[in-house]
């Protein structure tokens, strides 16, 4: 009898370890799979069972969340969710997540590490501290200006402050309501296909993910190149320019909007815009040090982040004279986005050092203590200090008295210059409008803002279409609202 009860006993034995070995497989070895099932709604009932922290503008969340009782219990809610869909994006239980809903994820919904203050513990208890909150670095008025400025215009407008290169201002028109993407009933996926079918793109961010051709306002990196190269010296020399000028290689010749571009000294074309004496003057400066120039401003940088990415902004490294000619004034292959060009104008007003422009200011944890901020961010040199200090010159002229008339702003120092780009097969499309600025207060000792706006306005006159018409008043008002914050 007693052996029985023995063997029995090994095989209840046999059965616990073949039981434990199981269990061992399917939540050691094999949970990785089960956790990454589709059937598997374990991990979307846990990311939607409490609210998702709050992205802060001027220290007031546009963010929110509401109670639904529901499984996915918790859905995204936004303030003024069009105003800011640049740059929160969307938290969608169908769709994901964008922009600073994707890239501060882990803050947001609270399983980033750094939120909780007893990680081993919330691994035992299978729990997550709540969510952390996301601190912008925008200015709420300059955001709205840029938005009440862009009006029923499509376009984009980006705003830096020089020196630091934080983001002031991001926005993108047309845009769309983020909360209408939130929750999983039927509206959401006929909203995801209303929006994705719609040819005006309201989902596209134009300020960072839509490049264009940057026209005349690229001349401010041309001049950079010339004067940092030692081909210009004087401002007021005439620059031996031919009007028309014809591009080299080619029978083609190039014409300008303004009459008195012929030699006209770099001040007078910067101030109306010559592209004869830009192209003539890219073409002299060659294409090794157009490219080191434009480079240095941060054209063809694959890698900028602000946190989400940002498109490649393009300036082409192996061209013809004839091609480096058109390239120097802003068309051919040169790609730009608005925040690249709010940083080229940065540049010049930050006496040439070009700061990493950046979107948030600091994460906290719920209660409001800091998790990480965004620290010091080295300076590049994009041109020696004695040209942007010249360039200043030339783009304050360009609003004291040339094209740029409709930026000036009472009690302050405005620099700018205008762009309109040609673009599509033959030109024939509607030109693009540009304005890239920066401006400082009397009462200030530097720059407070540097602003690009572009609008592509495919209702106007092409005749009418110009950066200073167009551009420059929704610049004026990003700017003085930054001033006056």
């Amino acid at each position: 009898m007693t052996r029985h009860i023995r063997h029995a006993a090994i095989f209840c034995a046999l059965l616990l370890a073949a039981l434990l070995v199981n269990a061992t497989r399917v939540q050691v070895v094999r949970s990785a799979s089960y956790d990454d099932n589709p059937a598997n709604r374990r991990a979307a009932i846990a990311r939607y069972a409490q609210p998702r922290g709050d992205i802060l503008v001027g220290g007031a969340p546009v963010t929110g969340t509401r109670d639904t009782r529901e499984q996915l219990r918790h859905e995204r809610t936004y303030r003024d969710g069009p105003l800011y869909a640049p740059v929160t994006g969307f938290s969608s239980q169908v769709y994901g997540t964008t922009f600073l809903e994707h890239s501060e994820d882990g803050i947001l919904s609270g399983t980033d590490p750094l939120l909780a203050p007893f990680p081993l513990w919330n691994d035992f208890t299978r729990s997550r501290p709540p969510g952390g909150n996301v601190v912008t670095t925008l200015n709420a008025r300059a955001q709205r200006a840029a938005y009440e400025g862009l009006a029923r215009r499509k376009g984009a407008v980006a705003a830096v402050e020089p020196a630091t290169g934080r983001i002031l201002a991001l926005v993108t028109a047309p845009s769309y309501d983020p909360s209408v993407l939130s929750g999983n009933g039927p509206g959401v996926t006929e909203a995801w296909a209303r929006l994705n079918s719609d040819p005006d793109r309201p989902m596209l961010n134009r300020a960072v993910r839509q490049t264009y051709p940057p026209g005349s306002t690229f001349k401010v990196v041309t001049t950079a190149a010339a004067l940092d190269a030692g081909v210009i010296r004087n401002l007021d020399a005439p620059t031996d320019s031919p009007a028309p000028y014809r591009l080299p290689g080619t029978t083609t010749s190039l014409t300008n909007g303004w009459k008195e571009c012929e030699n006209a000294s770099l001040r007078d074309a910067f101030v109306w815009s010559c592209n004869t004496v830009f192209a003539k003057l890219g073409v002299d400066v060659g294409l090794t040090n157009m490219v080191a120039t434009a480079e240095a401003f941060g054209f063809n940088a694959a890698d900028v982040r602000i946190p989400f990415s940002v498109a490649q902004s393009t300036f082409d490294t192996s061209l013809d004279r004839a091609q480096l000619a058109l390239s120097s004034i802003g068309q051919y292959n040169t790609r730009a986005t608005p925040l690249q060009m709010a940083m080229v104008a940065a540049a010049v007003a930050n006496g040439g050092q070009l700061r990493p422009p950046y979107l948030v200011e600091r994460t906290t944890r719920w209660s409001g203590a800091t998790v990480a901020t965004a620290g010091p961010r080295p300076a590049r040199q994009a041109m020696y200090p004695s040209t942007a200090r010249r360039l200043r010159q030339l783009m304050t002229d360009v609003v004291r008295k040339g094209t740029g008339k409709n930026a000036a702003i009472r009690g302050a120092t405005v620099g700018g210059k205008t762009g309109t780009a040609q673009h599509g097969i033959g030109n024939a499309g509607k030109p693009y409008a540009w304005f890239v600025s920066w401006a400082q207060a009397d009462r200030d000792l530097e720059p407070k803002v540097a602003v690009a706006v572009v609008v592509e306005d495919s209702a106007a006159n092409r005749r009418d279409i110009t950066g200073g018409g167009l551009a420059a008043p929704i610049a004026r008002a990003v700017m003085e609202a930054v001033l006056t914050s």
